[in-house]
């Protein structure tokens, strides 16, 4: 099953285009690539680039890739597909393909991705992939599209936006561990925190705490935080994805062959 979000981006499309299409610019709001870097090439084939990931601290998973873009189509919509590969064997992707399409709607732009990939070590490997690492990425992929809204509409840096990311989840996850400390505790740990409250307290607090807990999981996060949940994560209907150079022909200095997956959009 592979992979789609979308995102409802309301700026203008020649904006979004430069910022997704621009390697500079991609690799500061999306949370998958550390680095992004187009290689050498003759400028009427499509563009072939190096991505490195810093999976840990001194750990680097990179792959190349090669991507075609429709910059005008007859709809007014635009297309950029893609396929990439990670010989790494470390990684837990072999290769894949995926796309972006833009479609202009009212006062933004739908923006929206489908791909899928082929996971690495065999049937564990697989079990793997579609219990950790295939969720991890669709989330990453959603909340890097909300990063890149805020940046267009609101004007927030990838960078800062970050910054909010984190401190919120601070937050929460502080007012996670003190409620479940007083959940936790004993009526007489409550009181000895309660102090001179009274006794009603100390059978308040863990409903209050219970309270905490819920708010701090469910509630929606603040308007200048990245959120995933803010994205479609389920296409509308199936769609064909546009066709794309191979990775073979690219490298080989030939035409590249030309294939398609399938993939889901609207």
């Amino acid at each position: 099953m592979g992979i789609y979000v979308e995102a409802k981006v309301r700026a203008d499309l020649e904006e979004l285009w430069l910022r997704t299409q621009d390697a500079a610019c991609h690799q500061r709001w999306d949370l998958r690539f550390t680095e992004i870097q187009p290689l050498p090439g003759p400028e009427d084939a499509p563009v072939r680039f190096r991505y490195a990931t810093r999976v840990l601290p001194g750990f680097t998973v990179a792959g190349t890739g090669v991507s075609a873009g429709e910059r005008e189509r007859p709809d007014g919509t635009r297309t950029s597909a893609l396929r990439f590969d990670c010989p790494h064997p470390l990684s837990p992707l072999v290769e894949g393909s995926g796309y972006w399409r833009y479609v202009p709607d009212g006062d933004g732009v739908r923006f929206l991705t489908g791909y899928d990939y082929r996971p690495r070590w065999g049937r564990p490997g697989a079990v793997l992939d579609r219990l950790v690492f295939r969720p991890l990425m669709g989330w990453a992929t959603a909340w890097s599209f909300d990063r890149l809204r805020l940046w267009l509409e609101r004007g927030i840096t990838p960078e800062r936006a970050l910054l909010h990311w984190i401190a919120e989840m601070t937050v929460r996850a502080l007012v996670i561990a003190v409620s479940c400390f007083l959940l936790l505790a004993g009526p007489l740990q409550i009181a000895e925190v309660v102090g001179p409250l009274g006794p009603e307290a100390v059978f308040a607090l863990p409903l209050v705490a219970a309270l905490a807990v819920t708010l701090a999981l469910i509630k929606t996060p603040l308007p200048g935080t990245p959120a995933a949940r803010r994205c479609l994560r389920t296409p509308p209907l199936r769609v064909r994805a546009p066709l794309l150079p191979s990775l073979d022909g690219a490298r080989a200095g030939g035409t590249p062959a030309l294939v398609c997956a399938e993939g889901s959009g609207a």
